[in-house]
């Protein structure tokens, strides 16, 4: 017997929106767009931080580079398949809500009114955000994937932050060596 797969709408289907790609460049923007067919294929109302960090490893090798050594990310890919083939059950039809970061960003902060989250988890929304803020703050249009990865592991309570820690990655010492590599970078960039 063949299951039946509802037909989604064309916007839910995995391609990105306008406003998601608005400052990220060309391999964020890629990134961006697998998380959203992968909530849409797990049949998750909304992108989570989880979806966003998937995406992130299997296409970004800085960001492999910054989370660890070759067994560190093979259970951590691990942990995220098996999310996406059931470990995250308990997760869907529910909204990644930590509360730890402010739902509604301060429109201040971003230049403007607030971004309704339509398609996004109110967490992986802020980390978006965040990921922009990020970017703006070197000088630069575009955010890169250790932006967007920096941003993940800011909320204690996110999903991302939940696989990262499971698969024996502590967040506080990954965001530490983001920072670390951001720094070597803009010396890097003051030498020239």
């Amino acid at each position: 017997m063949q299951r039946r797969i509802a037909l989604q709408p064309a916007h839910d289907q995995g391609g990105l929106r306008p406003d998601d790609a608005a400052g990220l460049g060309a391999e964020l923007a890629a990134v961006v767009a697998g998380a959203r067919r992968r909530a849409v294929r797990g049949g998750d109302r909304q992108i989570d931080t989880a979806h966003l960090l998937h995406s992130l490893l299997e296409s970004d090798p800085e960001v492999r580079a910054a989370v660890g050594d070759a067994p560190q990310l093979a259970r951590l890919l691990g942990y995220l398949v098996q999310r996406s083939i059931g470990y995250g059950l308990r997760w869907q039809s529910t909204v990644e809500d930590s509360g730890a970061i402010a739902v509604v960003p301060d429109p201040a902060l971003y230049g403007g009114e607030p971004k309704d989250t339509g398609g996004w988890s109110p967490a992986a929304a802020a980390a978006m955000e965040d990921a922009r803020r990020r970017a703006r703050e070197r000088g630069e249009t575009r955010a890169h994937g250790t932006d967007l990865l920096a941003a993940l592991v800011v909320d204690p309570q996110s999903r991302a932050v939940e696989v990262l820690e499971r698969a024996g990655v502590p967040a506080h010492g990954l965001r530490a060596r983001i920072e670390a590599r951001a720094g070597e970078h803009a010396d890097d960039g003051a030498a020239c």
